[in-house]
């Protein structure tokens, strides 16, 4: 397994790689990396600053309540719709491989 800077390298390249108008789960970056979707949330949001975080939603398609107004707006600018809090996860969700 490896170490927690590795591992936390992996989410944000995997966050860094949902193309622009997609999005993705946790658990979809955590089966990429090899971690659990709790895991990537708190990577995501202690060091994900510098990454598309947006673009990574929750299993229902929702967003995190604290980051719902910031998420939206940056999924709007890529032309996403958000209503109610959740994206559109079956058509915009990307295959991260």
């Amino acid at each position: 397994m490896a170490n927690s800077a590795e591992l936390a390298d992996s989410v944000l390249l995997a966050a860094a790689s949902i193309p622009p108008g997609s999005v993705s789960t946790y658990g979809d970056v955590g089966r990429v990396v090899g971690c659990g979707p709790r895991l990537v949330a708190r990577i995501l949001a202690t060091q994900g600053g510098g990454t598309s975080w947006w673009r990574v939603v929750r299993a229902d398609g929702s967003i995190a309540e604290p980051l719902v107004s910031e998420a939206t707006r940056h999924l709007a600018a890529e032309g996403i719709v958000v209503r109610d809090g959740h994206v559109d996860l079956p058509a915009l969700r990307a295959d991260l491989g």
